[in-house]
């Protein structure tokens, strides 16, 4: 049978354990991104989203828009080619923005 004193450094290594793999486990779920890269690309997202509500030639609401070290993904349908050559054009305006994968498909 185990008494205190010995569960003790049980108890320490696997609280060790624990917050090293709290502290790393956002890291690793966004690819290896630094906390200050998520925020940077969590504004970028934020900016390309608000210039396509402002902008009427495009329909934000059938746009998703993602972004990952600076890479953002437009990912949707758009109604035309006009439509999705605008939000490739706004997203590329954004500061910050260092590519831009447009996958939108044109629908009627």
């Amino acid at each position: 049978m185990r008494t205190p004193t010995t569960l003790r450094p049980v108890a320490l290594v696997l609280a060790a354990a624990l917050s090293v793999a709290t502290i790393t486990g956002c890291a690793v779920a966004r690819d290896q991104q630094s906390v200050g890269a998520y925020v940077d690309d969590a504004a970028i997202t934020t900016a390309v989203k608000a210039k396509f509500v402002e902008d009427k030639t495009v329909d934000a609401g059938a746009i998703n828009v993602q972004t990952l070290n600076g890479t953002v993904a437009l990912s949707g349908f758009a109604k035309s080619t006009t439509e999705r050559m605008q939000a490739e054009r706004l997203a590329r305006d954004v500061k910050g923005v260092r590519d831009v994968r447009n996958t939108l498909t044109v629908r009627p």
